[in-house]
């Protein structure tokens, strides 16, 4: 029986299926400055994104890595979001 390929974009590491997501999440948004209440009412939080391939997920975080060693079991660009500044998570198709 012949397997049915995937119509995301992964990578296999140790038999284990890592995903590539784009990611969606809130982060703070600072300034040390003076403002007018005006300017004060228009300061958001910075929306980001984040292309990236998750390592493991649960209900308080999210394991991401975006580079990898192709011979070792190894992990760069690492990072660890709390679940509630993600506001959307998106498979990248292949």
């Amino acid at each position: 029986m012949k397997r049915k390929k995937s119509k995301y974009k992964h990578i296999t590491i140790n038999k284990k299926k890592f995903y590539f997501y784009k990611i969606s999440w809130v982060d703070i948004t600072g300034d040390a400055g003076h403002a007018s209440p005006d300017e004060f009412d228009k300061f958001e939080c910075s929306k980001m994104v984040t292309f990236a391939y998750v390592y493991k997920r649960t209900k308080k975080f999210l394991w991401t890595f975006a580079s990898y060693d192709e011979k070792d079991e190894a992990y760069s660009d690492r990072n660890v979001f709390p679940s509630g500044v993600i506001t959307e998570m998106k498979k990248i198709n292949v």
